[in-house]
């Protein structure tokens, strides 16, 4: 390496590493902590080996690598923990899958989101907001027209699509003001 601070010996080698990132669009602070399940198509949580998962308990959560080695069920998910500040706002049909827009009222939360992690939901339909707020008992606000916005930090477990909505962030921004709003 020509430089101490270089985190590639190449150009070559940094653009194997950017070429990574752009593969696993996931945040390091999901990433790196050992809270990963897999889950079923009925979203049912899984362990790595296939057995049964628990949102509360961490002997049945893995590290993200064994996460995705496995092949039990059809996907990922993260659970949230008491142990951080890690918090989910889950948007329930607010997307359009054909045209990709986003309703007005999900647009404004995205917007008052800031640059944080946000991901398409497994039903293709919804987002997922990533960031770190201070949710200790979750919540479910039901808005007028139907739809809802889901506010969790603890007890439950996220499914994961690693499917970056627009040019969102590979970070976790503070979310406590978006929180506090929502639950005005």
């Amino acid at each position: 390496m020509a430089r101490a601070h270089a985190k590639s010996c190449s150009p070559r080698c940094r653009k194997a590493l950017s070429r990574a990132k752009a593969r696993n669009p996931l945040p390091d602070e999901l990433t790196t902590r050992a809270r990963w399940i897999r889950r079923s198509a009925k979203k049912v949580p899984l362990t790595v080996a296939g057995m049964a998962a628990s949102s509360t308990d961490p002997r049945t959560w893995s590290t993200h690598a064994d996460a995705v080695s496995s092949t039990a069920g059809v996907g990922l998910g993260f659970v949230l923990s008491e142990d951080d500040d890690i918090v989910c706002l889950d948007l329930d049909h607010c997307l359009n899958p054909l045209t990709g827009q986003l309703a007005p009222w999900a647009a404004a939360i995205v917007r008052d989101a800031g640059t944080t992690y946000v991901e398409v939901s497994p039903s293709g339909d919804g987002l997922h907001i990533w960031g770190r707020a201070d949710v200790r008992h979750g919540r479910k606000l039901r808005r007028p027209d139907g739809t809802a916005v889901e506010i969790y930090g603890t007890g439950r477990y996220i499914a994961m699509t690693g499917r970056r909505h627009g040019s969102s962030p590979s970070i976790l921004a503070d979310l406590s003001a978006v929180v506090s709003k929502l639950t005005a």
